[in-house]
C-alpha cells in the first residue's frame, strides 16, 4: 500500500522544552466519515487503494504511517486577554509531510486523547465541531484566504461528555506549521534566550528563509508576521468572517487561519456582531478583529525584545514604533480591499467617505453584507431594502465613481466578482448539515461542500444557500 507519505520531522528534533513525545490514544471502533480527496491530491497522497476500514484506523491514530514521530507541542496564550501556559491538550502532531521534496506540511490529529498539556480535559473532540472545522476551513480555502485545511474526519465509536453524551471524533488538520504567537510566549516565559534564538531561527528557516542573513532577524520577523496577519484579517473583513476566538495561541506565524471553534459568517451588517457563546463583552466581534490582531502582535513583539537589541530600552522603542505602523498598514490594505469590493480602479479622495456611507446604510437598514455586494454585481436580490431612497442616492454616487480612472461598469463588475463571494457558509445551512450528520446523514454536508467550493461563481439552484438566517440570537461553541 503506497499512499505517498514522506515525513521529515524537524520540529520533533527540538528540545523537550518545545514539545512532549506522545502517541495518540487508541480508539474503540473508528469509522471514516469524510475524506478530502482534493487536498490529498495536492499533498501527493493516494488513498484510492486503501479500504475504508484501514483508512479509519489510519485517521484515528490506531495505525500510524511509517516515518511519523508523534508529539504534542508546547505553547502559551492570552485567552480573552488572560495569560495561560497551554500546549496541545487534545492534539498530536504526526510529523511534517514533504511534497515534491520542498513544500512542508504539518499533519495533526485533533481530538486524539490526553497529553501532559490537557489540564484536566479529556483530550477528545466531538463530531459536530470537527465537521464544522472541516466545512469552514475548506470554505475559507475556496475563498482564497490562507488557512489550515482538513484532510479527514473519523468517528471514534466512543462517547464524549459535554453538555450530554456526544459522538467522539478526530479531525486530521493540515497546516504549513502550527507555530503560533503563543509558541513564542511559552519559550519567552521560560526566560532562556538560547531557546528563544533557536525558535526564531527555526521559524525563519521554515517560513521566511529570505531573512536568514538579516542583521536583525527578530525585527524582520516581526515585520513579516505583522504583514501576513494584517492581510489575513483584511481578508476576513472582506468576506464577513468572524473568527470568534482570536487568542494569541490561535495567531499563526505563517499567517494562516487556525482553529474553527466559535467562528461564523456575518449575515446583516453589524460591526458589533459576535457569535461565540463565551464572548460576553464582544472582545472578538467583527469590528474588533483588526485591533485585536494588533494587540496579539504586540504580545509577539514583547517576546522578541531580547533579540531586537541588547539594550532593552532601545529594543522596546524599536518594537513600539514597529507595532505603531500597524494602523497605517491595515487602513491602506482595508481601503484597497473595499475599493476592489466596489469595483473602484485607482484612487479618489472621496473613496473612504463613499465606502463608509454604504456601511452606515447597511448597518442602519440591517442589510445583508454578502448580498448587498451581490446586488451591486447585478446578481439578483428581491430585498426591498435596495429600493430605499438613501440607497438609490448612494448608488448614483457609486455609479459615477466607477467611471473615474478610465473605469467602466463592465470592468468594475469583473473586478468585484473576483472579490465578493456569491455564497458563504450561511450559519443556518451549516447547522442544518451538522444536524443531519449527527443522524448519520452526510448528504447535506456533501452538497454544501460542493457549493462552497466555487464561492465566486453564481451557480444554478443556490438561492436557498444565499438567504440570511432569521435567527438573530445564533450562538457558536468551542467544543471543548
Amino acid at each position: 500500500m503506497t499512499i505517498g507519505w514522506h515525513f521529515d520531522n524537524t520540529y520533533s528534533k527540538l528540545s523537550n522544552t518545545f514539545k512532549e513525545d506522545i502517541k495518540p490514544t487508541p480508539v474503540l471502533d473508528p469509522e471514516l466519515i469524510i475524506l478530502n480527496n482534493e487536498l490529498a491530491k495536492d499533498l501527493d497522497l493516494n488513498f484510492s487503494k486503501i479500504d475504508k476500514k484501514d483508512l479509519s484506523q489510519l485517521f484515528c491514530g490506531n495505525s500510524l504511517p511509517e516515518g511519523t514521530n508523534t508529539i504534542a507541542q508546547a505553547y502559551a496564550g492570552h485567552q480573552f486577554g488572560h495569560f495561560t501556559m497551554l500546549g496541545d491538550g487534545r492534539a498530536v502532531l504526526l510529523g511534517e509531510h514533504l511534497v515534491a521534496q520542498k513544500d512542508r506540511f504539518d499533519i495533526q490529529f485533533k481530538g486524539s486523547g490526553k497529553t501532559s498539556f490537557s489540564r484536566g480535559g479529556d483530550g477528545r473532540a466531538v463530531l459536530g465541531p470537527m465537521l464544522r472545522e472541516y466545512i469552514i476551513s475548506e470554505a475559507i480555502n475556496a475563498l482564497k484566504i490562507p488557512t489550515t485545511r482538513s484532510l479527514a474526519v473519523v468517528k471514534t465509536g466512543e462517547k464524549v461528555v459535554r453538555e450530554n453524551l456526544m459522538s467522539g471524533a478526530i479531525l486530521t488538520r493540515v497546516a504549513s506549521s502550527h507555530i503560533r504567537v503563543g509558541t513564542f510566549q511559552y519559550i519567552a516565559a521560560k526566560q532562556n534566550i538560547d531557546e528563544l534564538k533557536i525558535l526564531v531561527d527555526y521559524t525563519i528557516n521554515r517560513h521566511f528563509p529570505e531573512i536568514k542573513s538579516s542583521n536583525n532577524k527578530a525585527l524582520d520577523l516581526l515585520n513579516l508576521v505583522m504583514e501576513r496577519q494584517c492581510q489575513l484579517v483584511v481578508n476576513w473583513m472582506r468576506v464577513g468572517f468572524i473568527h470568534g476566538v482570536m487568542n494569541t495561541d490561535n495567531t499563526t506565524i505563517s499567517g494562516e487561519t487556525i482553529d474553527y471553534g466559535p467562528c461564523a459568517f456575518m449575515d446583516h451588517y453589524n460591526p458589533k456582531t459576535v457569535f461565540s457563546s463565551i464572548d460576553k463583552l464582544g472582545r472578538y466581534s467583527f469590528s474588533n478583529q483588526p485591533p485585536i490582531i494588533k494587540w496579539n502582535l504586540s504580545r509577539f513583539a514583547e517576546c522578541l525584545i531580547p533579540l531586537i537589541d541588547k539594550n532593552e530600552g532601545v529594543a522596546i522603542k524599536i518594537a513600539t514604533e514597529t507595532i505603531d505602523n500597524f494602523q497605517n498598514i491595515y487602513e491602506n490594505k482595508w481601503l484597497n480591499m473595499m475599493r476592489d469590493k466596489l469595483g473602484f480602479f485607482g484612487k479618489d479622495k472621496n473613496d473612504k467617505e463613499l465606502i463608509n456611507d454604504l456601511l452606515v446604510w447597511m448597518e442602519s437598514n440591517k442589510a445583508d453584507y454578502t448580498n448587498t455586494f451581490c446586488y451591486l454585481m447585478n446578481i439578483s436580490s428581491q430585498d426591498s431594502k435596495y429600493k430605499n431612497l438613501d440607497f438609490t442616492n448612494w448608488l448614483k454616487k457609486w455609479s459615477d465613481r466607477i467611471l473615474i480612472n478610465k473605469g467602466s461598469k463592465e470592468k468594475s463588475i469583473a473586478l468585484m466578482r473576483k472579490n465578493n463571494p456569491v455564497v458563504i457558509p450561511r450559519n443556518h445551512k451549516v447547522e442544518e448539515a451538522l444536524g443531519a450528520a449527527n443522524d448519520n446523514n452526510l448528504e447535506l454536508i456533501n452538497k454544501l461542500l460542493v457549493i462552497l467550493k466555487k464561492p465566486y461563481i453564481n451557480q444554478d439552484n443556490i438561492m436557498n444557500y444565499q438567504s440570511p438566517s432569521n435567527n438573530n440570537h445564533y450562538k457558536t461553541f468551542c467544543g471543548t
